[in-house]
C-alpha cells in the first residue's frame, strides 16, 4: 500500500468539460429515461430466461450488456444526484464565464454557454420521437437494425460523400459492412419478444390513435405484428443481406421481406427527427469548440482534456477506501475469493468453475488477488499494463470501483478506484490452476533462451 503506480492506455470518453446544462439534462431527463428502459429490458429478457437453460444461454450475452450499462448509468446518475459534485461544476463553470466575460478578446464565446442550453431545450422536445424511431428503441430486433442498415445504405451511398448520414461515409464503409454481415445467431422466439415489447413501448409513448402507431401495426396488436415481422423475414442469413446489399433498390423492391418493409414505412419520420437534433447537435459542437479555445487561452496548457480513445498516462497510489463507513483494504487474496464464495453457498455468480474448486489445495492462498489504486481510468482503459516506479509490470486494469462511476464527469481520489489484477496472481493460477507452467516461467524471464 501506498506505491507509486502507472497506467498506459487507451481511455474511451470522459464528459468533463460539459456544461451545466447538459449535465442537468443528463440528470433530468436522459438516464432516468435510459434507466427505465433498461430495467423493463432487464425483466423481459430475465423472465425469459428463468423459464429454460436453453433461453438463458440465447438471452446471457444481451442481458449480461444490459445489466452492465443499468449499472453504470445508475453510478453516473447517482454522481449527478449528489448536491456536492454539481456545485462543482457549477463554481467552475461561473468562474470561467466570468473569466471570459472579463477579457474583451473572447467576447464571441460569451454566449456559447447559452447556446448549449438552448439547444438543448430543442433536443428535449424531440427526444421521445428520437429514441423511439431514430434510435430504433421502438423496434428492439437485430433483423430491424439489419433492414434499416439496407436501406439507408442504398440511399445514403447514392449521395456525394460529404452528404451522407456520418455512419455511411467511405470512412466508416469497412466497420459498417463488418457489422452488417456479420455472422450471428438470430432466435425467432426471442426476436419476437423483444420486438413485440418494443412496439407496446411504442403505443404507450405515443398513444394508440398515432397515425404512425397504426400504420406501423396495421390493424394488429404489438405481439402479431411482432410475430408476422419475425417470421416472414429472412434477413437473419448473411447470404440474405449480402444479396441485397451487393444487389441496390432493385433487390431491396423485390425481397418482399416484412422487416424491410416496417423499416421503409417508418424511416421518413425518424429521419425528419434525426435532421432536427442533428442541427442542434452540431450547434453544440460549434458552442464547444467556442468554450474551449477561450478555456485555452484563460488557462493554458494546464487545463487537463477529456478522453477521446487516445492513448495517455495516468499515475496514482495504490490505496484503499472507504465503503459505507467501513474501510475496504487495497488488496485481495485468493483465501477471500474461496471465502467470499462458500459464504455465497456458491451460487451465481460466486460459483467457482470446479478447475478452481480442485485447485485450491495447490494454491498459496496469500497470494494476492486483486488490488486498487487511484490511477484516473474510465470505459476502454481495461487490459492497461500497471507498472511500479522501477517499470516493473504489477497488474491489469480491469474495473473500475462503483464510487467511480461517476468520474465521467469529475475525478476525485477520495473514493474513486482503478481495480487490477495483481502480476503475482496471474502467476500463480498460470502454475497451479491452469497448468502453465512453462508459459509462467518465461513471463519471468525463467525459460529456455534461444
Amino acid at each position: 500500500e501506498g506505491d507509486l503506480v502507472f497506467v498506459s492506455g487507451n481511455p474511451g470518453r470522459t464528459d468533463r468539460l460539459r456544461t451545466v446544462a447538459e449535465l442537468e439534462a443528463l440528470r433530468d431527463r436522459e438516464f432516468p429515461r435510459t434507466l427505465d428502459r433498461l430495467m423493463r429490458l432487464e425483466v423481459l429478457l430475465g423472465t425469459y430466461s428463468a423459464r429454460s437453460q436453453e433461453n438463458a444461454r440465447r438471452a446471457r450475452t444481451e442481458l449480461f450488456g444490459i445489466k452492465n450499462s443499468r449499472k453504470a448509468r445508475n453510478g453516473a446518475l447517482a454522481g449527478l444526484l449528489d448536491p456536492k459534485l454539481m456545485e462543482q461544476k457549477q463554481a467552475a463553470e461561473q468562474q470561467l464565464r466570468a473569466a471570459v466575460s472579463a477579457n474583451p478578446a473572447l467576447a464571441e464565446s460569451l454566449s456559447a454557454w447559452d447556446r448549449i442550453a438552448q439547444a438543448q431545450k430543442a433536443i428535449a422536445e424531440q427526444a421521445v420521437d428520437y429514441d423511439l424511431l431514430e434510435l430504433g428503441q421502438a423496434f428492439n430486433t437485430h433483423l430491424f437494425s439489419y433492414a434499416r442498415q439496407l436501406l439507408r445504405a442504398d440511399e445514403e451511398q447514392a449521395k456525394p460523400n460529404g452528404e451522407r448520414l456520418e455512419e455511411y461515409q467511405e470512412s466508416a464503409r469497412v466497420s459498417f459492412e463488418f457489422q452488417l454481415l456479420a455472422e450471428q445467431p438470430v432466435y425467432n422466439d426471442l426476436e419476437t419478444l423483444k420486438l413485440a415489447d418494443s412496439l407496446t413501448e411504442l403505443v404507450e409513448r405515443l398513444g394508440w390513435a398515432h397515425p404512425l402507431v397504426q400504420r406501423i401495426l396495421a390493424g394488429q396488436s404489438p405481439r402479431e405484428r411482432a410475430a408476422a415481422a419475425v417470421g416472414g423475414s429472412k434477413l437473419a442469413s448473411v447470404a440474405v443481406r449480402r444479396q441485397l446489399y451487393q444487389g441496390g433498390r432493385q433487390a431491396l423492391r423485390r425481397a418482399d421481406d416484412p422487416m424491410i418493409e416496417l423499416a421503409r414505412l417508418m424511416d421518413p419520420e425518424a429521419r425528419a427527427v434525426r435532421k432536427i437534433v442533428d442541427v442542434q447537435h452540431e450547434a453544440i459542437r460549434r458552442a464547444h469548440a467556442q468554450i474551449g479555445q477561450a478555456r485555452y487561452a484563460i488557462e493554458g496548457a494546464s487545463s487537463y482534456p477529456d478522453a477521446t480513445g487516445t492513448l495517455r498516462l495516468s499515475f496514482g497510489a495504490v490505496k484503499g477506501y472507504q465503503q459505507d463507513g467501513q474501510p475496504v483494504p487495497f488488496q485481495t487474496t485468493f483465501a477471500g475469493l474461496y471465502e467470499r464464495a462458500r459464504e455465497q453457498s456458491f451460487r451465481p455468480p460466486f460459483d467457482l468453475p470446479p478447475r478452481w474448486v480442485a485447485a485450491q489445495r495447490k494454491l498459496n492462498l496469500a497470494t494476492p488477488l486483486n488490488f486498487v489504486c487511484t490511477a484516473d481510468i474510465i470505459g476502454g482503459n481495461s487490459g492497461s499494463p500497471v507498472v511500479n516506479r522501477a517499470g516493473e509490470f504489477v497488474g491489469i486494469i480491469f474495473d473500475g470501483n462503483i464510487q467511480s462511476l461517476d468520474a465521467d464527469f469529475l475525478y476525485t481520489e477520495d473514493q474513486c478506484r482503478a481495480v487490477c489484477v495483481h502480476s503475482s496472481a496471474i502467476i500463480e493460477a498460470l502454475r497451479k490452476v491452469y497448468g502453465a507452467r512453462p508459459l509462467a516461467d518465461e513471463l519471468l524471464g525463467l525459460g529456455k533462451r534461444k
